[in-house]
């Protein structure tokens, strides 16, 4: 069946492009862009359009968007070539770098990275399972961050692999959820908030009422007033940011109680964290037309990850074993 006529995909083609206002760019407005999309279309998409490997029609490729990437890519070339050269040769075209895509994937590297935080979430996961007792307070709360975080990598594959509307949305609120989930656990284990005296439960109510409050009204206002890139970026860092100083304040508290390195390791883990974010400053074209500053900010959180899992593993074995002080922190004494 041709491409052109198959309506199965050219709908759920349309139900992922629904909505919204795609990301202008430099390169969108570049004469030699729009000639070039002008010229591929009638060439390629009349009454009898150029075809489309199967493998990139089931990505939703069609024949304007292989116009579009096509003279990305021709002008890209084009203003590299020149002598002398331009002072920026390489724009973005839709909010993106031109990147060689691979079997159809926008940005192969991002989806290799994401996939790989994914699995870093999943071995977390499966070793909370297998070496911390259903029975511990805290399991249910670590288990509930490898899920969110599953879900987040999940979504950040899709929409690396295909930039829609939709894609997008979906990455953008599981990632603000995995972050407020982040934010709200860090409380619950710093505080104790999982023991079952009336004052601790009464905080966690409240405490579990506002986040999820915070996380309807931030997904309500990007759906419905106004899909704001500044304000999901400084909503998720402000998120991202009390959630370091807690764990920082934290990790500082142990040691000093503990005199164990491994006491350190949320606090150190915070370091690696904003040294990998510094790379969303320094965005620049991708290298080889594929590596760019944000694949390698999710290749940098792969570490820290696993981490992670690793001293949730050993917190929760030293305080079942009883090795661990007392943390009251204005709570109250702690009673095991």
């Amino acid at each position: 069946m041709r491409f052109r006529r198959s309506q199965a995909w050219q709908a759920a083609a349309a139900i992922c492009l629904l909505g919204g206002v795609a990301r202008a760019s430099l390169g969108d407005r570049l004469p030699d862009f729009k000639e070039c999309i002008k010229v591929c279309e009638e060439a390629n998409c009349g009454d009898e359009p150029s075809p489309i490997p199967f493998h990139r029609r089931v990505l939703f490729w069609d024949c304007p968007s292989e116009c579009d990437y096509t003279c990305q890519h021709v002008v890209t070339d084009k203003r590299l070539a020149r002598d002398p050269p331009y002072m920026q040769p390489v724009y973005q075209f839709h909010g993106k770098w031109p990147f060689y895509r691979f079997m159809g994937m926008q940005e192969p590297f991002s989806v290799i990275f994401s996939l790989f935080n994914f699995l870093a979430h999943d071995w977390g996961m499966g070793q909370i399972r297998e070496r911390i007792p259903a029975s511990y307070s805290l399991r249910k709360y670590y288990m509930m961050f490898g899920y969110f975080g599953l879900a987040s990598w999940t979504f950040s594959i899709l929409f690396h692999t295909r930039d829609f509307n939709v894609t997008e949305k979906l990455d953008y609120f599981a990632a603000g959820a995995s972050v407020l989930y982040g934010l709200y656990m860090a409380p619950i284990r710093i505080f104790r908030l999982d023991k079952k005296d009336a004052s601790r439960q009464s905080l966690l109510r409240l405490w579990t009422a506002l986040c999820v409050l915070l996380y309807t009204l931030h997904v309500l206002y990007l759906s419905l007033w106004s899909w704001d890139y500044t304000y999901n970026m400084a909503a998720n860092v402000a998120a991202g940011v009390v959630q370091n100083i807690l764990w920082s304040g934290f990790s500082f508290v142990q040691y000093k109680k503990v005199g164990r390195t491994w006491a350190m390791w949320p606090g150190l883990i915070v370091a690696w964290l904003i040294m990998a974010m510094s790379l969303e400053l320094l965005d620049f074209p991708p290298w080889m037309g594929m590596i760019d500053a944000h694949s390698l900010w999710h290749l940098g959180t792969v570490g820290p990850t696993i981490w992670w899992y690793n001293f949730l593993l050993r917190d929760a074995q030293e305080d079942l074993a009883g090795n661990l002080p007392e943390t009251d922190f204005g709570l109250g004494s702690r009673k095991d």
